[in-house]
């Protein structure tokens, strides 16, 4: 049935967006090819989300693939039917002028103007283009971004101190090496004094990173790699034969990123030591609000750390600094997270804007946030999930620099 509805929907659109299409274009043969196109990409969309490899594990490159066509053509249609629906509307109203004053040739709608169908086809080809763009190059369009944050309670010995954050690798998504190898070396050129990941390494399932290992592992910092799971860590979205069978890719994924030479921090904490002073680095397994898993505990990441210690936690999800960490009395100064990727899209102009659909489910879905001298930064993310791509929200390589407020400031 949800299939018959959306077939229903999705030639009900192209119809509509066809009128656009057909009344510029007045070659039959391209006609014929417009119909072609949107036949296959709708055979294959359902072929590869219905029987494409094993649905209940994970989502293959060529998956991602076909829903990234799907989406480059048929997002640009909406847009055609709304200069359609608007120009209908306009058609009825004169047609209805017409027959009130009188027209012997009765209620009879307009041609439609190879004009307007022109100009909406030169607005839908500007997400269709980004979309393919967005695959082609946009998904390994690795940014450092750099932030410098100051505190009041920074011990001196850190003023300074630099921090490079990454975030949803995605790994079962990657498919160029030597693109990944690019940002691996990035993220070691910033000579960081300490690397975060703050989760999603796989998709679904540990075999993901096995490709990956070795180079992830080559990640390197003064004071180390440290992690957090993620809520794609888990495996929650696919099915499994057993219990037993998820805990076990669970417990290989663990592994595997101390194999790594990665610290995981599960619901724990770490000191960082300069000249006998000292920040707390607080990891908490993944909490999310709106349905999302809830296995981040603060009160037991935190036991045995001060209250006046500075800190810095790592939160996959930032609903959590919303729902728990801002509130909480563990004084948190710098919380770091990511998870929304910026939805892969968006428009990002520094100084004069900052949009993505995504901005509409998370109050904080990029960058750095301040409230009340707390801080979170939300990385976009360094790989993709879904959609094989990105479109104005490119991957992030963060580098954060800690500074002492001066006394006199």
């Amino acid at each position: 049935m949800r299939w018959i509805i959306f077939i229903i929907i999705y030639i009900l659109v192209d119809i509509y967006a066809f009128q656009a299409f057909r009344t510029f274009v007045r070659q039959p043969w391209l006609n014929a090819v417009y119909i072609a196109i949107s036949v296959g990409l709708l055979g294959m969309f359902i072929y590869q989300l219905s029987y494409g490899g094993d649905s209940s594990r994970t989502m293959t490159p060529t998956r991602m693939y076909t829903f990234g066509l799907f989406l480059a053509f048929f997002v640009p249609k909406l847009l055609l039917i709304g200069f359609m629906f608007a120009e209908d509307i306009v058609r009825i109203f004169v047609a209805a002028f017409n027959k009130l004053g009188g027209n012997s040739e009765g209620f009879h709608l307009p041609s439609r103007r190879k004009f307007l169908s022109g100009v909406a086809l030169g607005v839908a080809a500007v997400p269709f283009l980004s979309l393919l763009y967005g695959m082609w190059r946009g998904k390994y369009q690795y940014q450092v971004l750099r932030h410098t944050l100051v505190f009041d309670d920074l011990p001196d010995a850190f003023d300074g101190y630099t921090i490079t954050q990454i975030s949803d690798v995605h790994s079962g998504s990657f498919d160029n090496e030597e693109k990944v190898r690019y940002g691996i070396e990035l993220i070691n050129e910033q000579q960081s004094d300490v690397i975060l990941f703050t989760g999603d390494l796989v998709n679904n399932l540990a075999s993901e990173m096995d490709r990956w290992k070795d180079l992830f592992g080559s990640l390197r910092a003064k004071d180390g790699v440290f992690s957090v799971l993620g809520n794609h860590d888990y495996g929650d979205y696919v099915q499994w034969n057993s219990s037993e069978e998820q805990e076990e890719n669970l417990n290989r994924l663990k592994k595997l990123q101390r194999d790594m030479g990665w610290d995981l921090l599960l619901n724990e904490h770490r000191s960082l030591t300069r000249n006998n002073e000292t920040i707390k680095l607080v990891g908490v397994e993944n909490w999310g609000a709106g349905g999302f898993k809830k296995a981040g505990d603060l009160t037991k990441a935190c036991e045995g750390v001060a209250d006046s210690d500075f800190k810095i936690l790592m939160s996959h999800d930032p609903s959590h600094w919303q729902e728990e960490v801002k509130a909480s009395k563990k004084n948190i100064q710098l919380t770091l997270s990511g998870h929304t990727h910026g939805m892969q899209f968006g428009i990002e102009i520094p100084g004069l804007i900052k949009w993505s659909p995504v901005k509409y489910r998370y109050e904080n879905w990029a960058g750095v946030y301040e409230d009340l001298g707390k801080y979170i930064h939300v990385n976009r993310g360094f790989g993709f999930l879904g959609y094989p791509g990105r479109v104005g929200i490119w991957p992030e390589v963060t580098v954060i620099t800690l500074k002492k407020r001066a006394a006199n400031a």
